[in-house]
């Protein structure tokens, strides 16, 4: 590796000398400043957005690489089931992207890289773990949805002896119960539970907490506890007409669905709901048979949480959306027969960051239906814990925010279960934050840390081209093989490796910092002269965020004024042309990635 000075942030700016928070290992720096973290938080915002801070432009750039198999693992380290992800995460990543802002094109399909990664590993690639002794130490995880995967996970690599409680029949909770086949293969999810239960987790089936075996009996044979139960308990609306045959609730109709009934629903189908779930609900209802399936929404398409293509392939199947309407009663006497609604017009936004939906007096109308289903969310049931533990205003369960755990010694939390309904990746993310929390609570110290790691690039990694790139599309069933069968035959089929690749280079890699050294540098603007984005900036003073990175600069045209000049993290595209240009070679390439480490003794 080239000889180079890495001018890390909280040494360059204001001159601060080397901390002891950092420590270079053979030509790599690794930190755990503060500064550095507000660095990655601050430029690479797809990470920033992802529950599991998942690193994204690494992973994505390994499948450039072809290196499919370090791609899945660089995944498979934070998020646990990349193959899962790959096809059902909520993408929270997407719309932070950096290539989908302004004038920058469509957003990296980051959500079906994932996939690539998955798909294309070698058959022969073997699993990294980071394992510690075992400890003695047991843990019990109530729930093996995602979040309990999670935590299990974790606990296991920790050295804990981890015991699973799961009151269905088969592992995976929502992932299995809660989300159709025709978007989350079986086989699939029984291979990526198989790698967590690998590592010694012992798996109960068929056990309901609080009827079969008590929560305090569970603590008594237990060090700790981590409840993972997910929110099964539907959310109400407490209408006329709620519980007539022929309401259905979103998960109550989906579980049905997934172990392998046929809810009658006649031939046309109602939904209430506006997330994943409800479009879940009308896809199936259209695969049982429905001749019309309308999704009623509070707002309108523009304010759904579910991505464009999602919305699309409900679509391509029939299904149909009707914007700014409220239901307010169900109609029927032995059986649904319709529903009553009230028109709705625009409101503002909620603390939530959701539009409302405000109704219009004297609007009501019906409409006709067979069924009704209210896939309107659901929260977690705490009744089946026996146990007196502090609550919330809100009733959810109140946890100490230094230690993670509940007004009950030893007993934690993750996922759903602590503060209702979220997405898959979220709820990995707070299953293992849980486990952290409890292999710090029983071993009395930090045995696991996130540090930045900084490694010197000698070369751009990207070119300007590539920024062309049309996002590739994600092909598909024809709607006949969808719909055959039993139509649960898997409707997206995957990204080849050849669009695979072309995909990835449209990242910008926003895990790379451009800097300019001040000390070489000649102020002869030439890199000002080729940059395609105002990038590059004469700085008189910069703008530090609490936790001392750079928020932004103050710029200026007075060359009497100027300190430095400087790249723009959250505007550079990572093209490499000032890089290229430099006459005097000033300007430097870092890559910066979050990764977890190991805390010696």
């Amino acid at each position: 590796m080239k000889e180079t000075r890495l001018y890390l942030p909280s040494e360059r700016e204001d001159f601060h000398a080397f901390t002891p928070a950092r420590k270079v290992v053979r030509d790599i720096i690794f930190s755990t400043d503060r500064r550095d973290f507000g660095w990655i938080k601050e430029n690479i915002p797809c990470q920033r957005a992802c529950p599991a801070s998942t690193n994204i432009p690494g992973y994505i750039r390994c499948i450039f690489e072809e290196r499919h198999g370090r791609s899945y693992e660089l995944n498979r380290f934070v998020n646990i089931l990349p193959g899962v992800l790959g096809r059902i995460c909520a993408r929270p990543c997407e719309p932070a992207c950096r290539h989908g802002f302004p004038d920058n094109g469509d957003p990296v399909a980051i959500c079906h890289l994932k996939r690539v990664a998955a798909d294309f590993r070698p058959e022969g690639h073997r699993l990294q773990e980071q394992l510690f002794a075992p400890s003695g130490k047991k843990v019990a995880v109530i729930g093996s949805g995602p979040a309990g995967l999670g935590a299990a996970h974790d606990l296991a690599t920790f050295g804990h002896q981890v015991t699973m409680y799961e009151a269905e029949k088969e592992p995976g909770g929502m992932l299995r119960y809660g989300i159709p086949e025709f978007r989350l293969p079986r086989p699939l999810l029984a291979t990526e539970i198989a790698n967590v239960l690998r590592l010694g987790v012992d798996l109960h089936l068929g056990v309901r907490v609080g009827r079969d075996l008590e929560l305090a009996e569970i603590l008594d044979k237990h060090d700790a506890v981590i409840l993972s139960a997910g929110a099964y308990r539907p959310n109400r609306l407490g209408m006329p007409g709620e519980n007539l045959p022929g309401v259905y609730t979103g998960l109550e109709f989906m579980m049905r669905v997934n172990e392998g009934e046929r809810p009658e629903i006649g031939q046309k189908v109602l939904v209430v709901g506006a997330g994943f779930t409800a479009m879940d609900c009308a896809r199936s209802s259209i695969r049982l048979g429905a001749k019309r399936v309308l999704i009623n929404l509070l707002t309108t398409e523009e304010f759904l949480t579910v991505d464009q293509e999602e919305i699309f392939q409900v679509k391509y199947e029939g299904g149909e959306f009707r914007g700014l309407v409220s239901i307010q009663e169900v109609l029927g006497k032995d059986k649904v027969q319709g529903a009553r609604f009230q028109r709705n017009r625009l409101g503002g936004w909620t603390e939530r960051g959701e539009r409302e939906g405000v109704p219009i007096p004297d609007s009501d109308f019906f409409d006709s239906a067979d069924s009704v289903i209210l896939a309107i969310g659901q929260r977690p049931d705490p009744s089946f814990l026996h146990l007196e533990l502090d609550q919330t205003e809100r009733g959810f369960l109140r946890l100490n925010p230094q230690t993670g755990m509940t007004s009950r010694n030893r007993l934690f939390i993750a996922g759903d279960f602590g503060a209702g309904a979220s997405n898959v990746i979220s709820c990995i993310g707070s299953g293992r934050r849980a486990a952290w929390a409890v292999d710090q609570y029983l071993m009395r110290r930090e045995r696991r840390k996130n540090v930045v790691r900084f490694e010197y690039m000698p070369e751009t990694l990207r070119e300007r081209k590539w920024d062309f790139i049309p996002r590739q599309p994600m092909p598909t069933l024809e709607l006949p093989n969808r719909l055959a069968g039993a139509g649960q035959s898997e409707v997206e089929t995957g990204l080849d490796p050849d669009p695979a690749r072309e995909e990835s280079k449209r990242c910008y890699l926003c895990y790379l910092r451009f800097e300019i050294d001040a000390a070489r540098c000649i102020y002869c603007r030439w890199c000002m002269d080729v940059m395609p984005k105002n990038c590059i900036k004469l700085a008189k003073e910069v703008v530090r965020h609490p936790d001392g990175s750079i928020q932004s600069v103050v710029e200026t045209e007075d060359w009497s004024q100027v300190a430095a000049v400087v790249i723009d993290g959250k505007e550079c595209i990572r093209c490499g042309n000032c890089f290229r240009v430099c006459p005097v070679k000033c300007i430097e390439i870092v890559k910066v990635e979050m990764m977890e480490q190991d805390v010696e003794a």
